[in-house]
């Protein structure tokens, strides 16, 4: 990395990665998050977020792509694209009310 101090992006980027770490836990295939590991991350990370996101078990189901019940990075990173995309929609539409 380089010596140089990281731009707001890139920071936003490695709290992410941090947070992702902070969570996991590791097993025969790696670090993963857990579903209890994912519910804590989702309530004390994300309470504003996934507030209205109803069961949290079907919420990680739906990111777990190759249902092997934990949530690799990729994964994970889905959960942030989506949250990101949401957040991206609901400040279009309070534009578009305007």
């Amino acid at each position: 990395m380089a010596s140089e101090p990281l731009t707001e992006l890139e920071e936003a980027i490695e709290t992410i990665k941090e947070t992702y770490h902070t969570y996991t836990v590791v097993g025969d295939r790696g670090y993963h998050l857990n579903f209890k590991v994912f519910k804590k991350l989702v309530t004390q990370e994300l309470p504003h977020f996934l507030k209205d996101v109803g069961s949290l078990d079907e919420k990680m189901k739906s990111l777990d792509v190759n249902q092997d019940s934990e949530l690799k990075f990729n994964e994970y990173w889905r959960l942030i694209g989506e949250l990101a995309k949401a957040t991206l929609e609901e400040k279009v539409l309070v534009v578009l009310k305007e």
